[in-house]
């Protein structure tokens, strides 16, 4: 049975927001999308980029994965859904800006930094949180505060990330041209407080 909560939540949904931005959906449906901004987000549920940044429908395009992560330009190799994502946003819809966007609390990057087995013999997660082994020697090794250690490592996660949005060789393009713009950006679960990344310094700070 289809679950009762999301069953309530679209009535509410058809009744409430869709009615009052139903010309809007219309010309979505018949124009297509042209947002010019992708937030490159986590799966966890407790940080949506549309709440976040109360973006109206057709905004922001929203990629999410386990830990918002980039990861480097690869031409060949099997399915790549992160970067299929990034090249429909820069190469179709021609995005004017990316954002990356960490997040206090990250499941992934605790999995990363733990010694725990991994969830299924195939370790999808332990694969793919692999990739910011070079974000974790960047820190070095874990103090005697592990929050404090997991903390710089959300960060840093981020800082990688952006790296890699340049290994692809559209988005240096785009980039070097000023038709691009990337950003890194924190956000604080418990607090609510945004942290965007400043592109001089590489200091996050509280949007003013």
């Amino acid at each position: 049975m289809f679950p009762e909560r999301l069953a309530q939540g679209y009535r509410s949904f058809l009744g409430g927001r869709f009615a009052a931005e139903q010309d809007r959906y219309r010309d979505l449906a018949s124009t297509g999308q042209s947002p010019s901004i992708m937030v490159i987000g986590c799966v966890d549920s407790r940080v949506s980029p549309e709440v976040i940044f109360d973006a109206a429908p057709g905004e922001i395009l929203v990629a999410r994965n386990v830990a918002n992560l980039v990861p480097r330009y690869e031409a060949g190799g099997g399915q790549h859904g992160a970067s299929a994502a990034l090249e429909f946003a820069v190469r179709a819809l021609r995005v004017r800006h990316i954002v990356v966007l960490g997040h206090a609390f990250c499941g992934g990057i605790k999995a990363f930094a733990s010694n725990d087995a991994p969830l299924t013999e195939s370790d999808f997660i332990g694969k793919w949180m692999s990739q910011i082994a070079p974000a974790a020697e960047a820190i070095g090794a874990p103090g005697d505060d592990p929050d404090d250690y997991l903390h710089k490592l959300e960060f840093a996660s981020v800082e990688l990330s952006l790296k890699n949005l340049m290994t692809f060789p559209f988005v240096a393009v785009a980039v070097q041209k000023g038709e691009l713009s990337l950003h890194g950006a924190y956000f604080g679960v418990a607090s609510g407080r945004l942290l965007v990344r400043n592109p001089q310094t590489g200091v996050f700070e509280p949007v003013a």
